[in-house]
């Protein structure tokens, strides 16, 4: 995901997690009804790369989602930044982890920590998905925050 968002950035200049999130409420606020934007997260699912398949086992899914749901978490030596990469078998999800893993991947763990996640009430999201959606979609958030956690914890134990 990091070399798209750098392909996507020419300046090379690292955009934070909330310009990311300005970037991401422009987009929605563009589409004039539900269908456009559930078509936009749609589209934003077709272009994620795929898991590449011995990634997708067991200990990378996340509990709570009704569709098959895979993250996985690394941390880059050098930079200590979050590295993430995910997947679904579920278009619309797939399409919800890439919404996630555009904000959140190549971020520090501890900007991923103190993150505002209000804006996804703030376009609307979480109204518009149905109750297992939303609660698969949480999951993924726990899920992301929680790799933020111990590799925040593991960057500062290891200064």
């Amino acid at each position: 995901m990091s070399e798209q968002m750098n392909k996507n950035n020419p300046s090379g200049a690292r955009k934070t997690i909330q310009d990311k999130v300005q970037v991401l409420i422009n987009e929605f606020q563009n589409e004039v009804d539900w269908e456009a934007r559930y078509k936009l997260i749609i589209d934003k699912g077709k272009r994620l790369p795929a898991l590449e398949a011995h990634l997708k086992v067991e200990e990378n899914l996340i509990k709570g989602c009704q569709s098959q749901v895979w993250l996985v978490a690394s941390v880059d030596p050098t930079t200590k930044r979050l590295l993430l990469k995910g997947d679904s078998d579920a278009l619309i999800v797939r399409g919800l982890v890439s919404l996630l893993l555009e904000l959140y991947d190549d971020q520090s763990p501890s900007d991923v920590l103190k993150a505002d996640l209000s804006f996804f009430e703030k376009i609307g999201l979480k109204s518009h998905l149905s109750p297992s959606r939303a609660n698969g979609f949480n999951s993924m958030i726990k899920q992301i925050y929680n790799y933020a956690l111990a590799f925040n914890y593991l960057n500062n134990k290891n200064n």
